[in-house]
């Protein structure tokens, strides 16, 4: 009871008393009972009027229980649990009541949230603290977001400033909580009323913090909360609370594990504004790794140097790269989150446009030293080419022809060539590669062929020696020197200039490899082979002409944001007698009906390939499976004998199967992926792929194309696990299913996986495009690329005033990345 109101006298106190145990139970397990107390107006009108009768003072109290009384039957919902807060109170301040009344009564005694006391800024960083700064060593930054930055590869200030968020949230609007919607997310201001930790029926931690804003009240409840937790806010608090809102015991709303800050005035970064979700699980200290970000976006991102031409920046509309950085966190209100989560707004494009422009700068760079240097000018003319191509045992194709033209053109010149060539699985590169071999050797040079695998530089010295047999041109096989004399015969000749073509996988780069006369450097399947390996194949000439040739088809925007330094080739068209590939796709249930469709080819005299996958990860896994795979296969195909090969082999065992397919001999080959560039059985009509699913999309394409190279119908048969595949495994497979093109698949394969694996830079630890996306990005790129070589043109070195900015960014802050994409 209240002291300061007046206490009726005891027989009324008693009336009074009655009302209590209906009060208790409306108000109990947080007014679990208000809907059921019925009649209750007559109650209170009853109650009071027999506590006036005996005595009792007409003061506020009882004045108030009587106005209750006029509508309290009328009332529902969050209307009735006001009016029982309001009765609660004002029994309170007559008689002794129960603890649950007593904390009804408190709800209603709750003021507005007061702010707490503005806390005292840090000091702001000084001159000497800059993007180059280590995170080690900013002031004031908490270990906690520090550690969790620099887990990430964020060493430094400038760094972390390009970790993007990954979503936004609207937090710029505050609710009642009455007016919460269940199963939404908002932000409330509220007031704490209780804090309570309990243990859970499993043992773990549970805190419960109850509070409110006067419109409701609202549990928050935390799980497996740490001790720290329950010591951060206590009762009488102001807090800003952020989460979904659920309906919690006797439906009173409830949060689950919500985001919470202290009120206090001031800019807040988590709170009433937008805020950045950064990559990373749920629980990843967001509110402390925001308040990082907040302080490095509002002290050092207008620091950042600008290094795009201002000219550009007017072209282009661009903002500076401070405010998109800025930005790019914190967006401004009324920003569309999903423009914003999609890199669509205004301070996106200008650091999608920056990415894109330094890469084309580089490689427009590139592309002018080459131009510049001193190379061969090879005898190239029509006859040379006539000469060359005569040795080839059929026509050139259309396509092919032009391709060698523009090759044959290249070599003429002076300067290098640096020219890729792309062409599907057997539209036939690697005559277009011999004959460009053909023009370097007539003219006095040599020519090196270099492999991804043995079995395919072993397969390119067959066929080269057959179209050169009886020319007297020597072509040397350079494989590992431990295989004793024949290959130190081999590298005698390379070096003495006796063989004029030399063919080989890594092994051409091995110091004990030296060319007499290097004229031209053919590296084919290029994305096998990583910068310092194809500059150390060019390194053994003079500046040779350079053929980078491939298989997987490069779609534009992968071709001109990482080949732009390149001149471009492509064989659009397959040679005669090609058939399409019919593909289907298994699921496990289904494999009888595999085994079938390839017992009917092998019973018509046809071969087939079965390949399994084989990843360093579980390297000794999947040989057994190849193994266990092969055993099974033989009985269950028996007569037909079936061999296996794969890339733990010696190269003679390898070659021994390998000739035994080719011949015939052999009737299934059980492979792992070693086979999958290059190897040439027309017989072989049936390629079976296990696990389908665990392959890339350009690596089935390139399964595909092992079979088709005859006459007769040929299949490509894709077993998967198609319950444990996901989405994007789906997605792949089906897109294989639904067509040959090599460029629509590549186009799939950029869109799912990015440019990073495509172009084999996956395991170098750093992203090639950290914010643009070749897939979503390309007209941003062609305006980039314009500038970009429009740039170069007009001062190659960059030395004007206006340009020595982006030259410095060039040589350091973009150094790293940029040399991902060397090609040559």
């Amino acid at each position: 009871m209240d002291p300061s109101a007046g206490a009726p006298p005891a027989a009324a106190a008693s009336a009074l008393s009655a009302l209590v145990a209906p009060v208790r139970f409306a108000v109990k397990d947080d007014f679990a009972g208000a809907g059921r107390l019925a009649g209750f107006s007559s109650t209170l009108r009853e109650t009071v009027a027999r506590a006036r009768a005996l005595g009792a003072p007409a003061d506020a109290p009882l004045r108030g229980l009587l106005a209750e009384a006029e509508r309290f039957d009328a009332l529902a919902g969050e209307a009735r649990r006001a009016a029982l807060i309001r009765v609660a109170g004002h029994l309170a301040a007559l008689v002794e009541v129960p603890r649950e009344v007593a904390e009804a009564a408190r709800l209603g005694t709750v003021k507005p949230p007061a702010p707490a006391a503005a806390p005292v800024p840090p000091p702001p960083w000084g001159p000497s603290v800059t993007l180059d700064t280590p995170l080690a060593a900013l002031p004031g930054v908490h270990a906690s977001p520090r550690g969790l930055l620099e887990e990430r590869g964020r060493l430094t200030a400038g760094q972390a400033l390009e970790f993007w968020p990954r979503a936004y949230q609207d937090r710029s609007t505050l609710r009642r909580i009455a007016d919460l919607p269940v199963g939404q997310e908002g932000i409330v201001l509220a007031t704490v009323q209780a804090v309570r930790q309990r243990r859970m029926r499993n043992g773990r931690a549970m805190l419960e913090v109850s509070v409110t804003d006067g419109s409701a009240p609202l549990g928050l409840v935390f799980f497996n909360a740490p001790p720290w937790k329950e010591k951060q806010v206590k009762p009488g608090d102001s807090l800003l609370c952020w989460g979904k809102v659920s309906e919690g015991f006797g439906a009173r709303r409830q949060m689950t594990n919500p985001e919470l800050e202290r009120y206090q005035p001031g800019d807040s970064a988590n709170f009433s504004r937008i805020v950045p979700i950064y990559p990373g699980p749920a629980g990843w200290q967001h509110p402390a790794l925001r308040k990082v970000m907040k302080r490095l976006c509002d002290e050092l991102a207008p620091r950042a140097p600008e290094d795009l031409p201002a000219p550009v920046l007017r072209r282009r509309a661009l903002l500076g790269r401070g405010e998109a950085l800025r930005q790019a966190h914190f967006p401004a209100a009324g920003t569309d989150l999903a423009a914003a989560a999609a890199r669509a707004t205004p301070a996106f494009r200008r650091l999608v446009f920056e990415e894109f422009f330094f890469l084309q700068l580089a490689l427009a760079r590139r592309r002018r030293g080459v131009k510049v240097e001193a190379g061969i000018a090879f005898d190239a003319g029509p006859g040379a080419v006539a000469a060359a191509v005569a040795r080839l045992p059929f026509q050139l194709t259309r396509s092919q022809q032009k391709v060698l033209g523009e090759i044959a053109r290249d070599m003429a010149r002076p300067e290098p060539m640096n020219r890729l060539l792309q062409g599907d699985v057997g539209s036939g590169k690697t005559a277009v590669a011999f004959a460009a071999a053909l023009l370097a050797v007539q003219s006095g040079w040599q020519a090196a062929l270099m492999a991804p695998t043995e079995i395919l530089a072993e397969q390119h010295v067959g066929t080269l020696r057959g179209w050169l047999q009886g020319s007297g041109i020597e072509v040397a096989l350079v494989g590992a020197l431990a295989r004793g004399a024949a290959q130190k015969e081999a590298r005698a000749a390379v070096r003495s200039g006796r063989a004029r073509i030399a063919v080989g996988t890594h092994a051409l780069l091995e110091e004990s490899v030296a060319f007499k006369e290097l004229g031209l450097a053919v590296v084919d399947e290029q994305h096998r082979f990583g910068v310092r390996q194809r500059a150390s194949l060019i390194g053994k000439g003079t500046r040779p002409d350079v053929l980078v040739m491939t298989a997987t088809p490069i779609p534009r925007t992968l071709a001109l944001a990482f080949y732009g330094d390149l001149d471009q080739s492509k064989i659009t068209e397959l040679p005669p007698g090609r058939t399409p590939v019919e593909t289907r796709l298994f699921g496990e249930s289904q494999r009888k009906k595999v085994l079938d469709a390839v017992k009917a080819e092998l019973e018509a005299g046809r071969q087939a390939y079965v390949v399994y996958p084989l990843v360093e990860e579980s390297e000794k896994t999947d040989l057994a499976d190849a193994t266990t795979g092969a055993e099974k296969l033989a009985r269950a195909l028996a007569p037909h004998a079936v061999g296996l090969v794969h890339g733990r082999m010696k190269a003679e065992e390898k070659q021994a199967v390998m000739g035994a397919f080719r011949r015939g001999a052999l009737k299934v080959l059980v492979a792992t992926t070693v086979i999958e560039v290059g190897v040439d059985v027309p017989n072989a009509t049936v390629m079976v792929v296990e696990h389908a699913e665990r392959f890339g999309l350009s690596q089935l394409h390139q399964l595909r194309g092992r079979v088709g190279r005859g006459a007769e119908k040929s299949h490509c048969l894709l077993l998967a696990q198609l319950r444990q595949a996901g989405v994007d495994a789906r997605e792949r497979l089906d897109a294989l299913c639904r067509t040959q093109d090599g460029f629509e698949l590549a186009r799939v394969d950029l869109k799912l996986r990015g440019p990073g694996e495509l172009l084999g830079t996956r395991q170098s630890g750093q992203a090639l495009l950290e914010v643009a996306d070749l897939y979503r990005d390309e007209a941003i790129l062609d305006e980039a690329r314009e500038e970009a070589f429009a740039l170069v043109e007009a001062d190659p070195d960059l030395t004007a005033p206006g340009h020595r900015a982006a030259a410095r960014a060039l040589a350091t802050r973009w150094a790293g990345r940029l040399s991902l994409a060397q090609v040559g």
